[in-house]
């Protein structure tokens, strides 16, 4: 049976435990990735204080999460996507990334932003396929080399 088919997603805020956890193991899956250069990404991620936090899960184990916040009146930024390696390959951050996108629309917003990064290609397939197209980089990711910026219409 496909993993995808179990898992359920919960619309919950940064106090949750489970995406706590999950931005644990993110931040040292992009340390890898990026090594001392993650740093600066650091300061950017942000995401405590949110609201608008996805966590995905399998029965009770927590396997993936991602939020949103407005980066302005209509415009929701994506942030901290991320999936369990062995989670991979089976939907689940395309079900994460569409239910983010579902409730951004709900608050109003009608575009979508995000910074992912070089070194994440998979990641960087899967914005393609959900419609994200490339855009200038924006904000405090101006002038960075490993950001890859996409754009996309609600």
């Amino acid at each position: 049976m496909n993993k995808n088919s179990l898992v359920t997603l919960l619309r919950t805020d940064g106090a949750n435990r489970d995406f706590q956890y999950l931005v644990v193991l993110m931040d040292h899956d992009l340390r890898e990735r990026y090594g001392s250069v993650q740093s600066v990404y650091n300061e950017l991620n942000q995401v405590a204080d949110l609201d608008t936090i996805v966590v995905a899960y399998n029965e009770q184990q927590a396997v993936g999460c991602g939020c949103f916040r407005k980066f302005s009146d209509n415009t929701a930024e994506i942030k901290r996507m991320y999936v369990e390696p062995s989670y991979r390959g089976q939907g689940i951050a395309a079900r994460i990334l569409n239910e983010l996108e579902l409730w951004a629309r709900e608050k109003g917003f009608n575009h979508a932003i995000l910074e992912t990064g070089r070194k994440q290609p998979e990641a960087i397939h899967l914005y393609e396929r959900s419609g994200y197209a490339t855009t200038i980089n924006y904000g405090p990711y101006d002038g960075l080399d490993n950001s890859i910026c996409m754009r996309k219409k609600l």
